[in-house]
């Protein structure tokens, strides 16, 4: 855990248990204190690789499917078109990559933003 990130260790270790020079202590101590460590602490996330908490996640997924219910009332909704953006998604680094346009110059960029303005 150490490796993995040891700022975020000595904040959980710091938060949960108040032990502000985890060093100090035997490495026994320390690693039983870090295993058991809540589910949704920093050290533990990171290790699991996800983003947030459980809480967060799910509030976002209710976002989600109240935004699309929404979203299904629309005119833009029977056209395909201004989809809203997922929070999940979001969270989670998800991107539609055809969404993505980037460019190598300033020149290039103007040359887009005319061709969408129509200019």
């Amino acid at each position: 855990m150490i490796r993995l990130n040891e700022d975020a260790l000595i904040c959980d270790l710091a938060e949960t248990y108040h032990i502000y020079d985890y060093r100090s202590h035997p490495l026994k101590l320390v690693a039983t204190l870090a295993a058991g460590l809540r589910e949704n602490s920093r050290i533990k996330r990171l290790a699991a690789e996800v983003p947030a908490d459980q809480e967060t996640i799910l509030l976002a997924l209710i976002a989600d499917r109240i935004e699309a219910i929404r979203y299904g009332f629309t005119e833009d909704a029977s056209k395909g078109k201004n989809k809203p953006v997922s929070l999940i998604e979001t969270l989670f680094g998800i991107t539609n990559k055809s969404e993505i346009t980037s460019f190598a110059t300033p020149e290039q960029f103007e040359e887009a933003l005319a061709k969408i303005r129509g200019n």
